[in-house]
This record gives structure tokens, C-alpha cells and sequence, in this order.
């Protein structure tokens, strides 16, 4: 029999992850390892609801799994002393945990790398630990397009508009990823649940003041909130202040279906701890007026459903991004970009780059990628 190796948390272990291990023991004998609470805290940014040994023993307990232990490693590559141990001939991946580093690993060890879709069992509900989690109601955010604009130093330059949608936690969207990540967690702690009744844009002022506190070094920018506050596809328009002067909200069906169906994202890693994204920059009034020009460009393509010229202003508004923070971007980042780019309209990298996910705009399905759902309401 193969040895087939798979990795992850596995907390609240419930039908889906169930149907992963019997999906993977189908092609031979399988091996798990499991992410440490050491790990999990470092990678999530919170605490697991059953602790590591308890975790270990309910996998192990499980029929199709051939043997399991605690990954002693860190980091999103914390198997990797088990994996060189153990030699197996397949690792087996979700596709919301696919990583181009763990497919560069395989090949560097001669392991065959496969990655399943998320599928439940017969009749069964789709599960996901994210979703068990009541307090992973609270969604994260995309920015789209003309980030940065949010930033005072930059849109009185040139005003312009940032474009972001508002996504449904159905994924554990990785800790420093780029999708609003810190300020979801600043939105949990005052709100617990979920967000509140209310007027949209005085909950996201409200979240927005206590993330910056009076004498706040380094001011999140507004699109943080109001991109996790505000439902659907929204427009917030700046000119040289830190809240912008309009707001423009899309919450037709139709329009934010066809987003769903032409965005797929491919995860790549959290950002490094060591990133610093505003070192080196080249922040002018030229470079800022393409970063504008794309961000109206990607709204107007947007509403027409116009694929192609999404795409393209989509790439424009990630170019513009790092003509002005080039440290955004990386060479192994590149290289996993060279893969995609001859077969999708268009591509960014989640928020302020350096990790996270690499966001494209395709007709087709994108090999390794997931999609998300938009809030409506």
C-alpha cells in the first residue's frame, strides 16, 4: 500500500473532516499529522476549542487512519521533520489548504502532491470547523482595487476610490493574509459574534476608532472597517482624509453572483513577521493617479460584468500598488504568478501584499484555487 500523509488542526472534528480522511485513504495507507496548539495560535491567532492531545485521540481513534501524531515543527511547514521521516508517497490537500509552498516541498521530495476538493459525504451538510465557530460569523474583506487610497498621505495626491467586497467566513482565512485580518479581530472583541444592527457606517466608524486609539502610531486604513462592516461590493471614495467623502454599496444578487462565479483565490502563506511593506516606497501624484484611474476602471467593468476589462484593471490597480511599494511583492511570489498568468484575465495579491493569497479573475476554474461568498446583508 502507498503511504498517503495529511496535515492540519482537526479541532471540533466533525462529518467533513470525516470525509477528507476517507477520501485520502482511498489511494493507501494513511498518515496524519496534526498541528500543535503551539502551532495553531502562531497560525490562527487563537486558541483551539480541544487541545492537542484530545485532538490526537479522536484522529487516532478513527478507522481509516493508519496513524497519527503532533507535528513537532511551527509554521505552516511544521511537518516537516515527519514528512522526511515518514517518506510517503502522496500528501493530500483541501483545496483551502493548498500552499505553493508545501507543492515546492513535494517536489523537492519526490512526493506526489494531490489536491481534493472540499466534498461531503452522501447527503450530509458541507462542513467546516470556521463555520462551527460562533464567532467566526463576524466576515473578512477583499479590496479589489486602488488600496492605499485609503491612506491620507497618498489620496491627497490624487483622490480615488477603493473597491472592496464583504466575505462570509467560510474559510479560516490565514492570520496576516491581507483580508483584514487584525481589524476582524479587533471586530471580535467589541462585538463578540457578529456585527450588529445598525447603520453600517457608524458601526464601521465605531470599529474603525477603536482599532486607533488617540496616539496610534500607524493608522489602519478606514477600508479595514468599512470593508468588513459594510455587505456586498462597495465603493469608498477618498480625497486626502482617513474617511472617505462618499460611499457607493452594490448589494444587487445578480451583479455580486457573477463576482462569486469569476474570483478565485490560491493561498499562498501568512505574511512574514519580519514584513515591512512601507519601507522603500514611491508614492507620487503620477503613480497615484493610475492606482485611481485602474480603481475606476475595475468599478465600471465591475457593473457592466465585463470579464476581460476586469481582469485588466484589476492588474492595473496591483501594478500601480507596487510601482508605489514594490516590497508588496516578492520573487517567490513571482514565480507562483508565471504559473497563472497565461490562463485567467486578471490578478492581484490580497491587502498589502508580502504573503496571503493570490486573487484572480477567470472564466474558467482556476487550478488549486477556492472562491468565496459575498454578504448580502
Amino acid at each position: 500500500m502507498k503511504k498517503v500523509f495529511v496535515s492540519g488542526c482537526y479541532d471540533m472534528l466533525h462529518s467533513g473532516h470525516v470525509a477528507f480522511f476517507e477520501e485520502a485513504a482511498t489511494l493507501g495507507d494513511l498518515y496524519v499529522g496534526i498541528g500543535s496548539d503551539k502551532t495553531i495560535k502562531e497560525l490562527k491567532a487563537r486558541k483551539t476549542i480541544n487541545n492537542d492531545q484530545e485532538r490526537l485521540y479522536m484522529v487516532k481513534a478513527l478507522k481509516t487512519v493508519k496513524d497519527a501524531w503532533i507535528n513537532q515543527g511551527s509554521g505552516i511547514i511544521d511537518f516537516l521533520e515527519e514528512i522526511k521521516q515518514l517518506k510517503p508517497d502522496i500528501f493530500f490537500v483541501n483545496t483551502d489548504g493548498h500552499s505553493s509552498v508545501k507543492e515546492e516541498l513535494c517536489k523537492d521530495l519526490g512526493i506526489e502532491y494531490v489536491v481534493s476538493k472540499r466534498v461531503p459525504h452522501g447527503n450530509l451538510p458541507s462542513r467546516s470547523t470556521t463555520a462551527l465557530r460562533e464567532e467566526c460569523k463576524i466576515p473578512y474583506r477583499i479590496d479589489l482595487a486602488g488600496g492605499w487610497l485609503d491612506q491620507p498621505n497618498v489620496s491627497e495626491l490624487c483622490a480615488g476610490s477603493v473597491l472592496t467586497i464583504c466575505i462570509e467566513p467560510d474559510y479560516e482565512f490565514n492570520d496576516r493574509s491581507g483580508m483584514s485580518t487584525s481589524s476582524r479581530k479587533k471586530a471580535i472583541e467589541l462585538w463578540q459574534v457578529d456585527i450588529p444592527s445598525g447603520n453600517k457606517e457608524k458601526l464601521a466608524k465605531t470599529l474603525f476608532c477603536f482599532e486607533n486609539p488617540p496616539g496610534t502610531k500607524y493608522v489602519s486604513g478606514s477600508q479595514d472597517a468599512l470593508g468588513l462592516v459594510m455587505p456586498g461590493l462597495n465603493k469608498f471614495h477618498y480625497t486626502g482624509s482617513f474617511w472617505p467623502s462618499d460611499i457607493e454599496t452594490k448589494l444587487d444578487n445578480g451583479l455580486l453572483d457573477w463576482l462569486e462565479q469569476h474570483l478565485w483565490l490560491v493561498p499562498l502563506y501568512p505574511r512574514h513577521d519580519n514584513y515591512d511593506v512601507l519601507s522603500n516606497t514611491n508614492i507620487t501624484p503620477e503613480n497615484v493617479k493610475k492606482l485611481s484611474e485602474a480603481a475606476f476602471d475595475c468599478w465600471k467593468a465591475i457593473n457592466n460584468k465585463d470579464t476581460k476589462s476586469f481582469g485588466q484593471a484589476l492588474t492595473q490597480s496591483f501594478e500601480a500598488q507596487i510601482t508605489m511599494y514594490p516590497n508588496m511583492i516578492s520573487n517567490d511570489i513571482l514565480e507562483i504568478l508565471e504559473k497563472y498568468k497565461d490562463s485567467v484575465d486578471g490578478w492581484k495579491i490580497s491587502g498589502a501584499g508580502g504573503g496571503g493569497y493570490l486573487i484572480f479573475v477567470s472564466e474558467q476554474p482556476v487550478n488549486n484555487a477556492i472562491q468565496i461568498r459575498i454578504r448580502r446583508g
